[in-house]
């Protein structure tokens, strides 16, 4: 899918007043910032939509980079950021378009960039290895394959979802800290709400 076509179906999802994803930080990233991150880290969210979690982010004290390729879910992550007296250096650009400078993050995050089909998410992957600091962290969490059967959210398409096996050989030049796949309830928003399959991944570099 080319920048303009993603930008074209991402705004049609997110042209509408409510937050499709809500507006809660996603839980596992909570958790997980909780424990590997602090304040004053420099933080880069891919595709961060609506901006939940970039702004949860820089409530936390962190310098908060994002992007996305929806314009529309762009101003809402904007006013978002204003409505909670935060700052969150936004672009619009898809993870092709950015530019990813090396060595420059403490953290990146992913949560639910299942967009990617498998030769993006290589190149995710390799993009985020370089744009982290030695000894920084990625956080990235998607659905696993079972939740086909729940449709509660996600993509329809199997070679979008993650296995920790798709995973692991995706990050093997990271050191990999947690890797679990598990079944939640989510409440993130019309988007995503009900009994989930989900893996989440926590990687140093």
């Amino acid at each position: 899918m080319s920048f303009a076509d993603s930008t074209q179906f991402w705004n049609e999802r997110f042209d509408k007043e409510e937050f499709i994803f809500g507006k809660e930080p996603n839980e596992y990233l909570v958790e997980k910032t909780n424990k590997y991150l602090k304040p004053k880290d420099k933080v880069l969210c891919i595709a961060d939509g609506e901006g939940r979690n970039g702004v949860w982010l820089a409530k936390q004290g962190m310098q908060v980079v994002g992007f996305d390729a929806s314009d529309i879910a762009l101003a809402k992550a904007k006013q978002f950021a204003k409505d909670n007296q935060v700052e969150v250096e936004y672009s619009f650009s898809d993870t092709d378009s950015f530019t990813w400078q090396a060595n420059t993050y403490d953290a990146v995050i992913g949560i639910f960039i299942q967009f990617a089909d498998p030769v993006m998410r290589e190149r995710i992957f390799k993009q985020t290895y370089e744009a982290l600091k030695p000894g920084g962290i990625f956080i990235l969490q998607g659905y696993t394959p079972k939740q086909l059967e729940y449709k509660t959210g996600g993509p329809s398409l199997i070679e979008h979802l993650y296995t920790e096996e798709l995973i692991r050989g995706l990050a093997k030049e990271f050191r990999i800290l947690e890797l679990v796949s598990y079944e939640k309830e989510l409440s993130e928003g019309p988007r995503h709400t009900g009994m989930s399959a989900i893996l989440g991944l926590v990687a140093k570099k």
